[in-house]
C-alpha cells in the first residue's frame, strides 16, 4: 500500500470514510471526483492530494507521518523502500539522564553498520548517517531510542518515524522484538540475548573483555537487521487486512 491510496491524512477523514471511498472504487488519490462524501471535505481532500503530490515528486513523506496515525505509518514503507533506515540502540540502561548509549546500529541498502561509545559513536556520525533517510523504522523507538539518543547526544532526529511496535499491536503481535520475530519465523543467527546481557557485556568490555563488545555488537546488529523482514511482513499483512479485504467488498 502506498501514500497516494491513503485518505486519513485529511483533517476529517477517519478510518470509516476512508473504508468507504475505497469501497465505492476510490481507491487512488488520481481516482477521487468528489463523490462519496459532502463539498466541505471534498474540498479539502483535493487540497490535500494537490500538495501531497508535491511532496511525493520530492520524496519528502514527512508531512503524511505527522498525520498520521502512529500504527498508520506503515503505509510510508512503499513509497520509500530502498531509502528506509532501521535503527536499533543499546544502553547501559533506561534512564537517559543517567545511562549512556553504548552502540547503535543502522540497516539501509543491505547494510548494516555500528558505531561503539568511545570509538565513532558521535552526535556528528549519527547527524551525517540520518540525514540521506527518507524514514526511520525502529522497534519501541518512539518511547526509547530516539528520544533517548536525542537526550544523551544533544541532536533533533527529524526524520520521519514508524515504530513498529505500533502496526504490530494492530496485528494482534504482542511482546517485545524478538518474541514477534519467533511468532513470525524470522530467524537470528546468534543464541538470544537480554538487555540486561546486553549491559553486562558492556561492562566486560570496559574491563578489557574485548570478545563480550564483539557479542554486544553482533546482537545489536541482528536487532536492527532483522527489523527489514518483520517491516515487510507487518506492511504485507495490513497491506491485506486494511486496503485489500475493503477493495473487494461488493
Amino acid at each position: 500500500m502506498r501514500i497516494e491510496n491513503s485518505f486519513i491524512p485529511v483533517h476529517g477523514v477517519g478510518e470509516a470514510t476512508e473504508r468507504r471511498l475505497w469501497e465505492h472504487g476510490i481507491t487512488h488519490w488520481e481516482e477521487f471526483d468528489g463523490s462519496v462524501v459532502g463539498s466541505t471535505l471534498a474540498d479539502r481532500i483535493e487540497s490535500f492530494i494537490e500538495e501531497g503530490w508535491t511532496y511525493l515528486d520530492r520524496g519528502d513523506v514527512s508531512p503524511f507521518a505527522e498525520s498520521l496515525p502512529a500504527a498508520s505509518r506503515w503505509r510510508l514503507y512503499e513509497n520509500v523502500r530502498q531509502e528506509t533506515c532501521f535503527l536499533d540502540i543499546e544502553t547501559t540502561g533506561l534512564d537517559a539522564r543517567r545511562n549512556d548509549v553504548t552502540t547503535v546500529s543502522l540497516h539501509r541498502g543491505g547494510e548494516t553498520k555500528t558505531f561503539v561509545n568511545g570509538r565513532d559513536l558521535t552526535a556528528d556520525r549519527l547527524t551525517a548517517e540520518l540525514e540521506p533517510a527518507s524514514l526511520l523504522v525502529t522497534f519501541n523507538g518512539q518511547r526509547f531510542d530516539v528520544p533517548f539518543l536525542e537526550t544523551c547526544f544533544d541532536l533533533e532526529v527529524a526524520v520521519p518515524h514508524v515504530d513498529l511496535m505500533y502496526p504490530c499491536k494492530k496485528l494482534g503481535l504482542d511482546g517485545g522484538l524478538k518474541a514477534i520475530e519467533r511468532d513470525l519465523g524470522i530467524e537470528r543467527d546468534m543464541p538470544d540475548i537480554t538487555g540486561r546481557d546486553a549491559v553486562r557485556l558492556w561492562h566486560e568490555y570496559e574491563r578489557g573483555d574485548d570478545g563480550s563488545l564483539e557479542t554486544l555488537v553482533e546482537y545489536n546488529r541482528a536487532d536492527t537487521r532483522n527489523m527489514e523482514p518483520l517491516m515487510e511482513i507487518v506492511a504485507d499483512r495490513l497491506h491485506e487486512q486494511v486496503f485489500e479485504a475493503a477493495c473487494r467488498r461488493d
